[in-house]
């Protein structure tokens, strides 16, 4: 899942100076699982923004709306009419659903209410750790499930460096050194001759050659255009 933290309330405040009709707008996928951008939270952030708003003598127009995700227009496009009606949205999604909502909104702002963190799991409620980079080029059949290139903090792709002291990384004691639980995991699979493969530099580019990275799927666009049609 996409993890995201709120931005502090004085940050957003200053964000939203010179407009008079906000709506903050609400996701409630992954960013609603880590508390932090869905309709509850964009009912709580509008609350507080309108009594900051009054604290100030300000007249301003300030509601709360939530879909089920800002990244596929199916679920914001009904509400679009109502949406367009604001001057602003303080968009509570992750910067993907502000950039995707951003394209097909008009001439109306979409600012970030959220920032955007990385995508991680969930090993206990209330806390989330990052586990992907979404890199392009995953190696986890190679290192046992766990990913070197976001779990290593050197990111190294051969092996743990000469920091690592007791399954610890020398950055810190309450951080896992990534090589550590690769070793011990492919022991436990018994799949540990693969690490005996020297693997080549990380490919960075992650096998583009610039600009956003796109997966289209064929069959699911052919069969969308027949059905229209």
């Amino acid at each position: 899942m996409i993890v995201g933290e709120q931005k502090k309330i004085e940050e957003i405040w200053e964000m939203i100076q010179g407009f008079k009709k906000i709506l903050v707008f609400g996701c409630n996928t992954c960013i609603a699982v880590c508390h932090a951008g869905g309709g509850k939270e964009a009912e709580i952030l509008a609350s507080l923004l309108r009594m900051k708003a009054k604290q100030e003598g300000l007249d301003l127009e300030i509601k709360d709306l939530a879909v089920q995700r800002h990244c596929e227009p199916e679920y914001f496009e009904p509400v679009m009419e109502d949406v367009r009606k604001y001057d602003l949205v303080l968009s509570l999604a992750c910067g993907v659903g502000v950039n995707f909502l951003s394209e097909r909104i008009g001439n109306i702002p979409v600012y970030p209410g959220i920032n955007t963190e990385f995508f991680g799991g969930v090993p206990q409620p209330g806390f989330f750790v990052e586990l992907c980079a979404g890199c392009g080029d995953c190696v986890l059949h190679l290192t046992g499930g766990i990913c070197p290139v976001v779990r290593c903090s050197k990111s190294l792709m051969n092996g743990p460096c000469g920091g690592t002291n007791k399954g610890k990384c020398e950055i810190s004691p309450d951080v896992d050194c990534a090589w550590f639980l690769i070793v011990e995991r492919m022991k436990q699979l018994g799949t540990l001759e693969k690490l005996f493969q020297v693997q080549p530099p990380r490919n960075w580019a992650g096998g583009t050659h610039g600009g956003p990275r796109r997966v289209v799927v064929e069959h699911v666009r052919t069969l969308e255009e027949q059905e229209s049609k």
